[in-house]
């Protein structure tokens, strides 16, 4: 697909911006610093000194990894490469969760498709244990012929999902209308798994396992992220609003004006489905769906 012009025209400002939150970040280190495989051990592979590491998925498992922390804030990142040809039904998964009955979770989910089809990308936000807030977004590249960035920037103000810098999607804090905001201790994860029973055409197109092994792989191990004290207790990541956290001060309260372009012609152009506008689901739009950047 054709990458819309309006864009391309703000591109430069996000390569700036990356430049600017690059330097934040140390280099690339080694998973094991931060991370451990969680489960599907045997379907886990380390390259390049930790510094990428590839997860694949047959009939038999899928695998994933987390961070050894939780934390209360932050702007994360993972840089990924989506298994190629036919992956319909395969889901690979990079998300913030609290592990919690009432879970908090902020979910970049990339939908498998038959081979020359569109990839989707599905987020979704819980928050006290509510979800149900999917949007989806088709990519305007082929994810699965290199790697590319993408960040969930999080603090007391808003939640956006960036693809290469580009965001795509805005979770502001609501709780002054009623709607519960991810407040709890979460770690990163990470996962490649079978989800043909709903992830391509609904379900209906199933996982061609002829194709197997299918096999993601990431890089990007460095985490921007202020620490919880005790994951057990939420009290203890209120320090992880301090304007100590570069990702806390005013310039990440809100989209700037070449952001906000871009997000609004990627909603125009991609997105093919959004929670807030699913009638039939929904009679009454969501509170937060009345609050739109």
């Amino acid at each position: 697909m054709d990458f819309p012009l309006m864009i391309m025209s703000t591109l430069l400002a996000f390569l700036l911006l990356g430049g600017v939150l690059a330097s934040k970040a140390s280099s690339d280190i080694s998973f094991n610093v931060n991370y451990n495989v969680t489960w599907g051990y045997d379907h886990v592979m380390s390259s390049n000194q930790g510094r990428e590491i590839q997860l694949s998925m047959d009939n038999y498992s899928g695998a994933g990894f987390g961070s050894k922390l939780s934390y209360g804030s932050g702007f994360f990142h993972l840089r990924i490469k989506q298994p190629e040809k036919d992956s319909a039904g395969v889901v690979t998964a990079f998300y913030l969760t609290s592990h919690t009955h009432n879970r908090d979770e902020l979910d970049f989910e990339f939908l498998g498709n038959r081979e020359g089809k569109p990839y989707t990308l599905q987020t979704n936000v819980f928050s006290n244990g509510q979800g149900n807030r999917e949007q989806r977004t088709l990519l305007w590249f082929d994810p699965t012929a290199d790697f590319h960035s993408y960040k969930i920037l999080w603090n007391h103000h808003l939640i956006v999902f960036f693809v290469d810098n580009i965001p795509i999607r805005v979770f502001k804090n609501n709780t002054n209308i009623g709607v519960s905001y991810p407040s709890q201790p979460m770690q990163i994860e990470a996962s490649l798994w079978n989800g043909d029973s709903w992830a391509t055409d609904g379900g209906n197109t199933k996982i061609n396992w002829s194709h197997a092994p299918f096999k993601a792989y990431f890089q990007g191990f460095n985490v921007n992220g202020c620490p919880s004290i005790n994951h057990n207790y939420y009290s203890n990541i209120q320090h992880c609003s301090s304007s100590k956290y570069w990702w806390n001060t005013r310039n990440y309260w809100k989209l700037d004006s070449n952001q906000q372009r871009a997000y609004e012609a990627v909603r125009t152009k991609y997105m093919n489905y959004d929670y807030c506008g699913d009638r039939p689901r929904y009679p009454t739009p969501p509170p937060e769906c009345l609050s739109q950047w």
